[in-house]
């Protein structure tokens, strides 16, 4: 894919060179704006996940792994407490 191909509309959604950490990739913000409420929202380009089991760590994008994302995002629970928790 040339570089042309791999401009987009939002720079927030450039991936990071594959030689970034994954602690650098998450630090990568995607969107940065004020909600109606005028809060600060934070989107940030990557995700950083862990494998519970093999402690991996790795860097989901937001947009090109959005459907593991979700995955991960499905195995949380919450406990009585309100806690959440992994599985």
């Amino acid at each position: 894919m040339s570089e042309q191909e791999k401009q987009t509309i939002n720079p927030g959604d450039k991936e990071a060179p594959p030689s970034a950490s994954v602690e650098e990739k998450a630090d990568k913000v995607a969107v940065e704006y004020d909600d109606v409420l005028g809060n600060p929202v934070e989107v940030p380009t990557y995700f950083a996940v862990e494998d519970k089991e093999s402690g991996e760590k790795k860097a989901l994008h937001h947009v090109e792994d959005a459907e593991e994302i979700s995955d991960v995002i499905r195995q949380a629970r919450t406990n009585e407490d309100g806690e959440r928790t992994w599985r």
